[in-house]
């Protein structure tokens, strides 16, 4: 009888037919209503549109001309890589470390984790404040130790660093969590073989560890470059509209400025629409260098 219900299929749609309309409703229509509009001529949000592009490519043809944007790419470019290189990176490392302790380790999880349930609003504040030019905390500390100039960490030439320093600090719990996971469905018995085989901490690192934690790292990366296009509310709530000088842009933010703020709704369509092409372009990109492996 039990046989007969799993193969009996037709109650499952009572199930996935909501699932399906959700989808469709909130993530579909919207997706194909964001093509069409890129293509249009719509004034701001909510207003009516006034007819297509003349030609109807103009706003994919100002995006090659559009010296924002191609700031907004170059920044973003950078934030792929230094999500891979310092978050991925850093909770790989923190991942290993704690994995080697005995004692203490969840309170190590729990700190490491901590900035991800933190609103990006709160941490966009706390960070204006510890990089403030006058009282900051960080010209306090350096003042402690000798220094008279005041550093402005969000002049043209530090502002990008200044606002990629949170950005990789908040999500590195995220990665670790995910690494630490991994790192536990590992078995130990492995390690046990192969410190009776004479294998060093090191050894047993590079030549067990890694190998096993390829296919998380590879999932790891692929979150790490995607999560880089949708960086958005830590940014803004810094660096509002590319401050200062447009030098801070990403793809995100200058699309919710032309969307929102400069009443250019197409033309953050059309930014919208190539965000949506790289990601898919970065994740396959990815998947090919980083290809899963069985073991």
């Amino acid at each position: 009888m039990g046989a007969n219900v799993y193969r009996n299929k037709k109650p499952l749609a009572l199930f996935l037919i909501p699932a399906f309309a959700f989808m469709v409703v909130f993530l579909h229509y919207p997706f194909v209503m964001n093509i069409l509009n890129s293509f249009q001529q719509i004034g701001g949000l909510a207003a009516q549109s006034k007819g297509f592009q003349d030609p109807w490519f103009a706003n994919y043809r100002d995006m090659l001309q559009d010296k924002n944007m191609v700031t907004a790419l170059k920044n973003t470019l950078i934030l792929m890589v230094s999500t891979v290189v310092f978050q991925v990176g850093i909770a790989l490392i923190l991942a290993i470390l704690v994995d080697q302790i005995r004692v203490g380790a969840k309170f190590f999880r729990v700190v490491y984790f901590f900035p991800i349930v933190i609103s990006a609003t709160a941490l966009g504040l706390m960070f204006n404040l510890i990089f403030l030019r006058d009282k900051g905390m960080i010209n306090q500390v350096l003042e402690m130790f000798g220094r008279t100039e005041l550093i402005d960490w969000k002049d043209q030439s530090r502002a990008l660093v200044t606002m990629l320093i949170p950005v990789m600090w908040q999500y590195v719990g995220f990665y670790f969590v995910i690494l630490i996971t991994g790192l536990n469905n590992i078995s130990q018995d492995l390690y046990e073989v192969a410190s009776i085989d004479g294998a060093s901490r090191w050894q047993r690192i590079r030549y067990l560890t890694l190998p096993l934690l390829h296919n998380v790292i590879c999932t790891c990366v692929v979150l790490a470059v995607t999560g880089a296009l949708k960086a958005f509310d830590l940014p803004w709530i810094m660096f509002p509209k590319g401050m200062p000088l447009n030098a801070t842009w990403l793809t995100s933010t200058y699309m919710y400025y032309h969307a929102v703020e400069s009443r250019n709704t197409d033309y953050g369509c059309a930014i919208a629409v190539l965000i949506v092409v790289l990601g898919i372009i970065s994740a396959k990109v990815v998947n090919a260098v980083f290809k899963e492996k069985d073991y």
